[in-house]
């Protein structure tokens, strides 16, 4: 594997249907492979609004399955016209009543390696999503990748210190988190969290955010995506908060045993003391 890798995500702004939507991140991503990226990361749902401003049975239609709906086939299709590992979040099927946020991990081969099941489920105005969502059923993936070892959290996942350690743990360098996050209270949290769990668990993290408002609700998408490096600190440039981005950005994953040699953390943990976390 690569000491260095570079990174891409993808802020984008909704177009108003999935077919321009996807060719939109497909263009995306060809410009990221041309600048040299070996692995790129969409947004929540990228392929449809974020349609949980709203409770309405109307948008189970944005649902499709996975590996084997029309979106994945097709990230599969870019991943291995483009020799990028495609992190690509959708609205899952799987089967009559059985809806859940996940992202598929696509190696740069093509190859679905598997997926990631959004755990945490908000229920609150503007995300409004037990109304469509089952909660994430599949543990803690991480993927080995043509670019290392990939995990994935998505969007509310992130106010969760347990996922991104379960993550640490399984052997993570990178996890993406594909959000849909609105201007408020979050954009504060936003800047915070993922960085202290970049520095917490010692490994790169991108954030994701939608930007502009949609259709549905009048939530305003606050973009301001960037990648954090192990000690915390911003990789480059954060994306703006209005416009829709590129950001492509070069990982030294060689910091990671760096970091983890100088915060012992994993060394130091006690997990022998911790059985009352999970205590409900």
């Amino acid at each position: 594997m690569p000491d260095v890798v570079r990174a891409a995500l993808v802020q984008a702004t909704w177009t108003g249907d999935t077919e321009s939507m996807i060719a939109k991140h497909e263009a995306h991503a060809r410009e990221a492979a041309r600048q040299g990226a070996k692995i790129i990361g969409f947004q929540e749902v990228f392929n449809a609004p974020y349609f949980c401003q709203v409770q309405d049975p109307e948008h189970y239609r944005w649902a499709e399955p996975v590996p084997d709906g029309p979106t994945t086939r097709r990230m599969s299709e870019l991943a291995r016209e483009t020799g990028m590992v495609v992190v690509s979040p959708v609205f899952e099927v799987d089967g009559p009543g059985f809806y859940y946020n996940t992202a598929a991990v696509i190696d740069a081969d093509g190859t679905v390696l598997g997926t990631y099941r959004k755990h945490h489920i908000p229920q609150l105005k503007g995300f409004w999503e037990k109304f469509y969502f089952r909660p994430g059923n599949q543990g803690w993936p991480v993927f080995d990748t043509a670019v290392g070892k990939v995990g994935v959290y998505i969007c509310y996942d992130r106010h969760f210190p347990e996922g991104w350690r379960a993550l640490g743990l399984a052997g993570a360098q990178l996890v993406y988190n594909p959000s849909a996050t609105s201007r408020g209270l979050s954009a504060y949290l936003w800047q915070l969290e993922q960085p202290a769990a970049a520095v917490a668990n010692a490994y790169f993290v991108a954030a994701i955010n939608r930007v502009g408002t949609e259709e549905y609700g009048d939530n305003d998408f606050y973009g301001t995506s960037y990648f954090a490096d192990p000690r915390g600190q911003f990789v480059g440039e954060v994306a703006s908060d209005k416009e829709e981005e590129l950001v492509v950005r070069d990982l030294d994953l060689g910091v990671i045993d760096e970091v983890r040699q100088q915060w012992a953390f994993y060394r130091d943990r006690r997990p022998d003391a911790y059985g009352g976390l999970v205590q409900p």
